[in-house]
């Protein structure tokens, strides 16, 4: 790794500033004006993602001054179809604070709070004082309160779901950590893989990567593994996983027949469903083809999955059979019905009888983020207050955003409750980017010109910003200083300030601190400090919250470069307690057990979210009018050379990169039968948009999958064609269910055709036209 960075001219002597990022801990020098970096030492694997770091070294793509769209400054506050394709006037920072405090005054006092949206989801920042969402939402409260939004794009579905299943997050908040995993696991069932180029990032931070050797460890001891999933390469090679090409979005049917092949084997743990579970007559029923006239057979799988009958079924002999963990990605929930695979690897783990057990059970989320199987560091972490906000229960489901700003006052289901999407005035974005996270961007575009303001804070021109009426450049993590911890790491990590801001860009808190002032909420928001005075109060609360942690001074700490947070890694079970004495440990579920049925679920009455899991095919699916037109199914995965959409101007994302597009992966029959040939610019489309990629022709990838990653910064030509890759122009923007509202963009039905025409030029990482 450290050859790696040192071929890409990120390396420096040991020494440089400490900082850190979502990517890892680091020590960094600007030499001549070329970022150099060296990962922590105690980083046994460092992220790759390191690389992508050299583009903040550079101006390339930064808003350098704060800009106003032409046609809101000449026209004032309105919707206006212009977003996103008109030029901006650049201003100076006193007109633009005098122009958004006069908007801000103006939206409040008609309307109130629950006129201005104050979302700003995203990875903005590792730094605990300079995180975007917290600054945003602080400075919101104290002008009355926002409108905020639930639950996150990643897990939209699980934990509305788990709550009522198991009561709480807790698979996902609380897994069984890797080092229980790695000494007792004998048989990992990963559906949807467990993919490493996510285990490289995490929020906050993540000073030690540590679940590639985790992994290594398990199968140097004998675990075996099995990947079901489209894509090979969702389990490293290294592990000699299994690979079962499952077809996309039916693992659903293979859960079902391994739950009918353990049941009608009586291969399930009678006692554990007895003692720790409610539901399961009604839910073996179903299994049977007693409500449904259809027994959930290995045989009705394979039809549907394309594995073979007596896979799936020599499948569910070996899980019972062997100290197992059921691993579901977070990947499988974000997709039509996506509540129904995470409940029902509860169900099988539950009918294995190995929830609670060392190395069994269940496991949602590893693979997804570094921190996931980590362990909770235990103490709390500094933290900014945000304040209490009056109108947060005007909360919608993140995911619904295009659908609260194109149908303000309309009705809507979420979790049991009838909610109404709020009227909203004034959109502030800080520390996100929703044309990465969002799907059918064409709509999305049509929402964002609904409101009168949009208001964003970047430092660099992404689509988010140039959808905006208002940009503000805001420094990166760089040009600033801050507190690094994340909630499983190790470390708590002095981000010290590297390299001056570039132009005129400011931080996020002077921004609201000259906002505040001008609205007359100053002494509300600062309390009188700085920013360091901030960083100082912040560590000194921290640290009497946690007195029996030997910690250093401020000056000390900041000296330094860091403080340990834990000397030893975590050991902990999923549901141990639990399984020990489960009338003492009752879930928070209404039985205080395992719900594999839910009369509570079952209340809601949802036709697309049913009181027991359930087979529930899309409405896009393969024997539907739309797959005759649009044969292949498009698997939206996130990237493995950046963070989202985060720094795809990177060195790293860059290389990744066929002909200037994103990649887009797909088997050699399914190209040999387009007659396209790798390394070809392709057209990806459907009914709702296109976009242009780069052809890749690969085996890792089962016949009729095509795989386009998510991240590839939005750039739509005049018809609304992306020129550069995004597969957000081709997802369906609709709910996981009425349940949870969750993001639904995993997947999606295309065509793909070769571009016979002159492959347009890119402006994605161009700054946009601008005028006086």
């Amino acid at each position: 790794m450290v050859a790696d960075l040192c071929e890409h001219g990120l390396m420096a002597d040991r020494g440089g500033v400490t900082h850190s990022s979502h990517f890892g801990a680091f020590r960094a020098t600007v030499e001549s004006g070329r970022l150099r970096v060296i990962p922590h030492p105690g980083d046994p694997d460092p992220a790759p993602l390191l690389r992508n770091l050299a583009v903040l070294g550079s101006g390339k793509a930064r808003v350098d001054q704060p800009h106003v769209r032409r046609g809101w400054l000449a026209g004032g506050p309105g919707p206006d179809t212009r977003r996103g394709h008109q030029e901006f006037v650049p201003v100076d920072w006193d007109t633009a604070t005098e122009l958004l405090a006069g908007e801000l005054g103006r939206v409040y006092s008609e309307y109130g709070p629950g006129a201005v949206y104050g979302g700003s989801y995203g990875w903005g920042s590792a730094g605990r004082f300079h995180h975007a969402q917290s600054q945003v939402h602080r400075f919101l409260n104290c002008l009355g309160g926002y409108v905020p939004s639930l639950n996150s794009y990643s897990t939209g579905a699980s934990p509305v779901l788990l709550s009522h299943v198991v009561g709480s997050d807790a698979p996902i908040s609380r897994p069984t950590t890797w080092p229980v995993l790695a000494e007792h696991t004998e048989l990992f069932v990963c559906f949807g893989g467990l993919p490493a180029k996510n285990t490289f990032v995490a929020p906050g931070g993540a000073s030690r990567h540590q679940v590639g050797g985790y992994l290594r460890a398990a199968k140097e001891r004998g675990a075996r593994f099995v990947n079901i999933s489209p894509l090979r390469d969702d389990l490293a090679t290294e592990l000699d996983a299994r690979w079962l090409p499952v077809r996309p979005g039916t693992d659903v049917p293979v859960m079902l027949a391994i739950a009918h092949t353990l049941l009608t084997e009586g291969r399930h743990d009678k006692d554990f469903l007895d003692r720790y579970c409610v539901g399961f007559a009604e839910f073996a029923r179903y299994l049977r083809g007693e409500t449904d006239g259809t027994p959930k057979t290995p045989e009705w799988a394979a039809a549907i999955t394309e594995l073979p009958a007596a896979t799936i079924r020599e499948l569910a002999r070996r899980m019972a059979g062997s100290r197992t963990l059921v691993s579901v990605s977070w990947s499988l929930q974000r997709a039509r019905h996506g509540e129904q695979p995470v409940w029902l690897g509860v169900v099988l783990a539950a009918m294995l009888g190995q929830l609670g057990l060392p190395g069994g059970g269940f496991g949602h989320g590893y693979g997804s983020m570094a921190g996931t199987g980590s362990g909770r560091v235990p103490v709390s972490l500094p933290r900014l207050p945000q304040g209490a906000d009056p109108a947060a229960d005007l909360a919608i489901p993140v995911a619904r955003i295009a659908d609260m700003l194109l149908h303000a006052g309309e009705l809507y289901d979420y979790n049991g409750e009838r909610r109404v999407y709020p009227d909203i005035r004034l959109v502030y974005w800080s520390g996100g980017n929703p044309f990465h996270h969002h799907q059918d961007l064409g709509r999305l575009r049509r929402a964002f010109a609904r409101p009168d303001t949009v208001v964003v804070h970047e430092p660099f021109w992404t689509a988010t910003a140039r959808h905006a009426d208002i940009v503000l450049p805001a420094t990166i993590t760089l040009e600033r200083n801050d507190i690094g911890a994340a909630r499983e790491d190790d470390l708590l990590v002095a981000m010290r300030q590297v390299r001056p801001p570039h132009g005129e860009a400011r931080d996020d808190y002077r921004i609201f601190t000259d906002l505040a002032e001008a609205l007359g909420v100053v002494k509300e928001f600062t309390e009188g400090r700085t920013e360091l005075g901030w960083l100082r109060h912040m560590y000194t609360a921290w640290q009497q919250e946690n007195p029996r942690l030997s910690t250093p001074d401020f000056e000390e700490f900041w000296r330094t470069g860091e403080v340990e947070l834990r000397a030893e890694p975590e050991r902990h079970v999923l549901f141990s307690e639990f399984r020990a004495d489960p009338d003492r440990h009752r879930l928070a579920t209404p039985s205080g057990r395992i719900e594999i049925s839910s009369a509570r679920i079952a209340g809601f009455g949802y036709p697309d979210c049913p009181g027991h899991p359930a087979w529930l095919p899309p409405e896009e699916w393969l024997g539907s009018p739309a797959a005759q037109r649009f044969p292949l199914q498009l698997i939206a995965n996130n990237p493995a050379t950046r963070l989202h959409s985060q720094l795809d101007h990177g060195p790293l994302s860059a290389a990744s990169k066929v002909a200037g597009r994103e990649p887009i992966r797909m088997h050699p029959a399914d190209a040999e039968a387009r007659g396209l040939a790798a390394g070809a610019v392709v057209r990806v489309f459907n009914d709702r948009g296109a976009c242009l990629a780069g052809l890749v022709v690969t085996e890792d990838v089962r016949p009729g999958v095509v795989q386009l990653s998510t991240g590839a910064w939005f750039d739509p030509d005049e018809t609304g064609m992306c020129r550069h890759g995004n597969p957000n122009v081709l997802t369906l923007d609709v709910g996981t269910s009425a349940l949870a509202q969750g993001c639904s963009g995993q997947l999606t039905l295309v065509q793909v055709a070769g571009y016979a025409q002159r492959p347009p030029e890119m402006r994605a990482f161009e700054s946009p036209r601008t005028t006086t």
